[in-house]
């Protein structure tokens, strides 16, 4: 295949140890599928996660590269389907002296839950509790829900949502300005499920996991709320933070803002930091982002040099010459440091509007664009669009 490939995700930094679940609650659509990043315990010898859970997502991600999946999928699978993400699965949880803060977060299109592992771990490693979505609006390359057999209580039957592109004859913008008031709205789900475990209601797990989430009753701090995402996953946190406005803050990671509507800018008031690469944004894409920095001196544009949109992904740890032929993976930045920057910089940001007792306001002069590539606002605009 021209090469092997690995995935080279980094141990997390932080002080905590990390561990991680598939959780799905409801059995219908419009239920959720999330995969929660949280502190746990550390443990000698503990299980790795798959980094695709299942071999559907292969033919998915084929499906969204426009290649067949009767050869792509069966590559994809031989090339990266044995990678693990260096985190506890089911690991046991680790209260904390004090309640954890909450990340809702958002995949872009194409994507899917474990696709941000990299990020979502060195959030949970600082003291953050983190849903990463798969969303149901057909944006995923893959999804699925689960739901009882007649007569069987026991037995379950998946029911899978294919990728879907913009149907002929439709207009681009009102396909995915419904997909992505669908994925705010499960964001909002999200943070409701959150605090229906917070006053004790049982939250059965559909899948049947190890993780208890009534762990979680008294070890998440619900006044201390963001929500996060990468492309149009940072176009649905900022129209999250409209829907519900529990959401103090939102991180948008090279936000594609295409799928907004213009009468939704002036009803966004808190607080956004965008993080863009180098190589994705438009002029029309950024005025829009400038358009609410305008409006509220706590939102920041910064642009990390030498990166590009899937710099913000697990993608830009793949190695292997047959995975680069099939993805762009990777600008001239190192991905470890791109990573660092990114992190960093989202951590400064939700310690000064989540009011958190930590050190990562040692980071704020990345929020200013001061600092080893990165740049304030977005002063180039070598779109990949």
């Amino acid at each position: 295949m021209g090469g092997a490939t690995s995935l080279a995700l980094p141990r997390a930094a932080g002080p905590h140890a990390v561990g991680c679940a598939d959780v799905m609650v409801g059995r219908a659509r419009q239920g959720l599928l999330f995969r929660l990043f949280y502190p746990c315990l550390r443990r000698e010898g503990a299980e790795r996660p798959l980094w695709i859970p299942r071999y559907e997502y292969c033919g998915g991600l084929a499906d969204f590269v426009g290649r067949s999946r009767r050869w792509c999928a069966p590559l994809l699978s031989a090339a990266f389907g044995a990678c693990r993400v260096p985190v506890s699965w089911n690991g046991p949880f680790k209260p904390g002296s004090a309640r954890y803060p909450l990340i809702i977060f958002s995949h872009g299109l194409g994507a899917f839950r474990t696709v941000y592992s990299a990020v979502c771990t060195e959030l949970a490693s600082r003291g953050f509790v983190v849903a990463a979505l798969e969303h149901r609006d057909h944006s995923a390359s893959a999804t699925y829900f689960c739901t009882a057999e007649a007569g069987e209580a026991a037995a379950l039957r998946e029911e899978w949502i294919p990728y879907q592109r913009v149907p002929p004859g439709q207009k681009e913008f009102h396909f995915r300005n419904k997909q992505v008031h669908q994925r705010a709205d499960e964001c909002v789900r999200g943070l409701q499920l959150f605090e229906d475990i917070s006053r004790g209601k049982s939250v059965p797990n559909v899948l049947h996991g190890d993780f208890d989430l009534s762990v979680l009753q008294d070890s998440i701090d619900l006044t201390k709320v963001a929500v996060m995402g990468h492309s149009f996953g940072g176009a649905t946190a900022v129209l999250a933070t409209v829907k519900e406005p529990r959401f103090r803050c939102a991180v948008a990671l090279d936000a594609w803002m295409f799928p907004l509507e213009h009468a939704l800018y002036p009803e966004v008031s808190k607080p956004v930091l965008f993080v863009n690469t180098e190589k994705f944004q438009t002029p029309e894409s950024v005025a829009k982002m400038k358009r609410l920095s305008s409006r509220n001196g706590e939102t920041k544009i910064v642009t990390i040099l030498g990166s590009v949109h899937q710099s913000q992904t697990d993608f830009t740890f793949l190695t292997g010459k047959f995975i680069n032929r099939i993805f762009s993976m990777r600008g001239a930045l190192n991905p470890y440091k791109g990573l660092d920057i990114t992190s960093r910089a989202a951590l400064a940001f939700l310690q000064r509007h989540l009011n958190l007792n930590e050190e990562f306001d040692q980071w704020d002069h990345l929020l200013e664009g001061i600092g080893d590539s990165v740049v304030a606002e977005a002063p180039f605009c070598h779109s990949s669009l």
